[in-house]
């Protein structure tokens, strides 16, 4: 099965199904001197709400599924997974399931701490801004900031998170489920990010959150409401900045900038330097205990079928942490294929080994050099 990697520098490449033994990732390309923290990994994961580094399925009952080996239910993978491939684990969706994502989750804390460790200062962050048709207020990023973690919906505006909390009872209550988005907003991008075509910042950003389990549209800037904007309204005049909002500008004058930021932080498919925002739309979780009707292939005859267990009755709330996770890796990669951070190494001084984080020689025992080798201080 192909399609299990994501980057080119930064690349992640991720192995499991919903109910197999375990789910993990493997991360390649991570530039020598970054100090990883395995408490700042668990605390991404813990937002995500599972396990450990290598994540253990302890919850896993396949044996509900077994209705639907041969009879798949509506709008989920089971069908075209097993015409594509002749077979499938069919134990909670297998490969297809947003289980999976914990992975993404888990390699994206890894890529905050480079950023981190970068003379950047990259701050990513993403809220639930709809749920049905309750929609949140703009609000800044500063209060998405402080407020996104506040209530469980992970929304930043507290009051449309109360309102959004009673509408998702409502549709649990009834056995149904409903759809969301998500909005995202990433500052302090370099300007200059990106390439012509197929490798634009926009068109990779766009396979990242498209990844996502269950979502259906990718917007940045005016989104979809460009359609009814008129080119001389969307059309940004230039003007020279002041040094402030660029501060790497050796122009006494400061360097040319857009005049608002209708076009999402990207122009021509790579960055401006300005703010980088848009939003992601999910459909409504399909896994619901409502009666549906599917067709078995195996006895040749439609059923009625119901699905059981837990299952979430909406998804933007727990796919939070997945998005940020998804615009970490994205940006740090074109970050290390841009050179604006050394692949190799974080300090940037390649040719030089005599770091603070190289281990020095063993005195004692050579025998024991791996009990004895220690980094410096």
């Amino acid at each position: 099965m192909n399609g299990n990697s994501f980057g080119r520098l930064f690349e992640v490449t991720t192995y499991g199904e919903s109910h197999g033994d375990a789910m993990g990732v493997t991360v390649s390309g991570c530039p020598a001197g970054v100090e990883l923290s395995e408490e700042a990994i668990q605390h991404d994961l813990d937002r995500r709400k599972p396990g450990q580094s290598m994540i253990q399925n302890k919850d896993a009952r396949s044996g509900k599924y077994e209705p639907f080996v041969t009879a798949p239910r509506p709008s989920h993978g089971d069908y075209t997974y097993s015409a594509k491939f002749g077979t499938r684990n069919w134990g909670g969706g297998g490969r297809s399931s947003a289980r999976e994502t914990v992975n993404w989750v888990a390699a994206g804390a890894v890529a905050k701490q480079v950023l981190a460790a970068s003379e950047y200062d990259v701050r990513i962050k993403a809220h639930v801004n709809q749920i049905g048709d309750i929609e949140a207020p703009e609000v800044s990023f500063e209060e998405m900031l402080e407020h996104t973690e506040d209530n469980d919906v992970r929304c930043a505006h507290p009051e449309t998170a109360e309102r959004m909390r009673e509408r998702i009872d409502e549709y649990q209550k009834e056995g149904d489920s409903i759809g969301g988005s998500i909005y995202f907003e990433m500052r302090g991008v370099p300007r200059g990010l990106g390439a012509p075509r197929f490798d634009s910042f926009p068109a990779r950003l766009g396979r990242a959150m498209m990844a996502v389990p269950a979502t259906t549209a990718f917007e940045f800037g005016l989104g979809r409401d460009a359609r009814s904007v008129r080119g001389i309204d969307r059309n940004e005049d230039w003007e020279f900045d002041d040094g402030e909002s660029h501060p790497e500008t050796e122009s006494e004058e400061g360097d040319p900038v857009p005049v608002g930021n209708d076009h999402g932080g990207l122009q021509g498919g790579i960055t401006t330097g300005e703010p980088i925002y848009g939003e992601v739309t999910w459909h409504a979780p399909t896994s619901i205990p409502k009666k549906q009707v599917t067709a078995d292939w195996e006895t040749g005859q439609r059923k009625e079928i119901q699905v059981v267990g837990r299952h979430d009755p909406v998804l933007p709330p727990r796919a939070v942490p997945v998005v940020e996770a998804m615009l970490t890796l994205t940006v740090l990669d074109f970050m290390l294929l841009g050179g604006r951070i050394n692949p190799d190494r974080i300090d940037d001084r390649p040719g030089e080994y005599d770091t603070d984080y190289h281990p020095t020689s063993p005195v004692d025992d050579p025998d024991d050099a791996d009990t004895v080798a220690e980094p410096r201080d």
